[in-house]
């Protein structure tokens, strides 16, 4: 068989099972969108190239399976890096495929010409630079068995225009790339771990992202039980052991519970699964749980050791180890660290005003949200006060229920993801909670969602700032505020309605909890923009670079508690 170069990598990705894909097209890319045009992929025209990446990545998350995002040549492919690193640093499984410059013209500052496979080198897991049309059939299957193996993460791919035009005849097809099979943990490891936790009396659990990309949740929740240990979860770990199971002590770090901190620091064996030990988790690392044993168990073994000194390193897939550690675990109990755990809980409760004395407030905002989504909802997040708020406050009970950006912290991250997720989940109801900062970076996409019509509710929490930003100057700069506050305030709704969506502007004087349900209640896209107090912090708050334990609290008088 003969076929040119676009039309392979059309075939291949229809081959891998992708059925949508988001992107722009620009000169060099078109060869590829020609070969697209009638295949069975569904395009999705996103308005950006970053938002193209996000969209790829909400998918991704959802169905932890590798997405695909195109981009051209040049500016194409640089809007894009930002949603390459952000996977990169959240283990996303990504396949990045950007068109170049002709090769003849490589390295002659070209129309459009940027080095892309030098841009992506440090920020994917592996990258190519196509240089046949025959490569093609090796490339993108070792593209996608590379993003999905392992630690997942992204891959870029880019090829230059003249391998999309050129011709190639090939006899076969190669087999689909896929998931390799990780190597077992070795047995000394496994039963060192045991004779650890069979011999601890404060156990805890430290779950991270690892676990949700390992589908190891189930097990995870398994394990926590028989050995009776308080759990606690990273923000890309959330909903891994439901919220209010007697053994959740929440989120830890930044803006982890003051309780959790405490018990942390009083556990005398630290298990950290899939976890690993990011500053904004563990705080000044030196003090993060001293007196502690750690193991740590993760399937990159550069993680084990690189931040915080492990004692036993377990390396492989999580659910494997920890099914292999179930099969020969006794039950442990532990009531008088159970009940230490709950004395905890009950002390250092998330304070914050009645619903009726302020429905507004962000605490309340989420608990409300929570009750009025359907259980099955995904909320998706940008990055500041309201991502932390969602944290703190919205109970998560299942994983990849919550998508937000972990590692890289992106702004403009939640509402392109949100597209990727209601594509990937469909029916579901998707809700992307951001703020009136982080919604300005992306909100062109707004015109995609207006154009899909997917169930995506934009939950903007709307306080005139760069809310985080202000936070940390009024409490690390003396209220020195610079370049924080929006002189500006844009009216969201009417901007969404230009878009094509319904648009809501709550009153916070008419029962504005009752116009959220009912903006919520209606079909297809909409954006709900929800004045909140402009000073209001997000607290508990450990200063950066601090220990864990010097957490900020809220002044009591001013809360009541859970």
């Amino acid at each position: 068989m003969k076929h040119t170069g676009a039309t392979i990598l059309r075939l291949l990705l229809e081959r891998q099972g992708i059925d949508t894909l988001a992107g722009i097209p620009g000169g060099a890319i078109l060869p590829f969108y020609d070969a697209l045009h009638g295949s069975g992929i569904r395009h999705i025209l996103a308005r950006h190239e970053q938002g193209a990446g996000f969209i790829a990545q909400g998918m991704a998350r959802v169905s932890g399976r590798a997405a695909v995002c195109l981009a051209t040549s040049g500016p194409g492919a640089t809007n894009l890096l930002t949603a390459i690193a952000d996977a990169r640093l959240d283990s996303i499984p990504l396949v990045a495929i950007t068109a170049q410059v002709p090769q003849a013209l490589i390295g002659t500052d070209a129309f459009q010409e940027v080095d892309t496979y030098g841009l992506t080198l440090p920020i994917t897991k592996h990258n190519f630079l196509v240089r046949s049309a025959a490569e093609l059939l090796e490339v993108i299957p070792l593209a996608f068995r590379l993003a999905e193996s392992g630690r997942p993460g992204p891959v870029a791919v880019d090829v230059p225009k003249d391998v999309l035009l050129a011709e190639h005849e090939f006899a076969a097809w190669p087999e689909p790339g896929a998931r390799e099979p990780t190597p077992a943990c070795a047995e000394a490891e496994i039963a060192a771990a045991l004779a650890q936790l069979a011999r601890a009396e404060r156990p805890m659990l430290y779950l991270g992202g690892g676990i949700v990309a390992g589908g190891a949740a189930e097990q995870a929740r398994e394990l926590a039980r028989r050995l009776d240990a308080p759990t606690v979860c990273s923000l890309m770990a959330l909903g891994t052991i439901p919220a209010g199971d007697p053994l959740d002590m929440g989120m830890l770090g930044m803006h982890g519970g003051k309780g959790t901190s405490i018990l942390m620091r009083e556990a005398d064996v630290i298990f950290a699964l899939g976890a690993r030990f990011d500053d904004r988790a563990t705080g000044k690392v030196a003090e993060f749980c001293p007196q502690a044993t750690i193991l740590h168990l993760d399937i990159d073994r550069a993680e084990i050791g690189k931040i915080r000194n492990a004692h036993f390193g377990l390396v492989g897939d999580a659910a494997e180890i920890i099914g292999r550690l179930l099969a020969r675990l006794a039950p442990q109990q532990h009531p008088e660290w159970r009940a230490r755990a709950a004395e905890l809980r009950a002390a250092h409760p998330l304070r914050h005003p009645p619903r009726a004395e302020d429905p507004l407030h962000p605490v309340n905002l989420c608990r409300f949200l929570a009750e009025t989504l359907p259980d099955d909802a995904i909320v998706t997040t940008d990055v500041g006060q309201h991502q932390m708020w969602v944290a703190q406050a919205y109970p998560f009970r299942r994983p990849r229920t919550l998508l937000t950006s972990g590692g890289l912290g992106t702004m403009g991250f939640g509402l392109p993801a949100a597209i990727g997720a209601a594509l990937a989940a469909p029916g579901r109801r998707v809700a992307c909670v951001s703020g009136d900062g982080s919604i300005l970076m992306n909100i062109q996409e707004l015109a995609t969602l207006a154009e899909l019509g997917l169930p995506v509710a934009v939950i903007v929490f709307n306080n005139e700032h760069l809310g985080l930003v202000r936070q940390q100057q009024e409490l690390f700069y003396g209220e020195r505020y610079s370049a924080s506050r929006f002189p500006v305030s844009p009216d969201f709704a009417a901007i969404a309605r230009g878009f094509g969506l319904r648009g809501v502007r709550i009153d916070p004087e008419c029962d504005p909890l009752a116009q959220i349900a009912l903006a919520l209640a209606g079909e297809g896209p909409c954006l709900i923009d929800v004045p909140i107090r402009q000073c209001e912090n997000v607290l508990p708050m450990v200063p950066p670079g601090a220990a864990n334990h010097h957490t900020l609290t809220a002044p009591e008088p001013a809360y009541a508690h859970d």
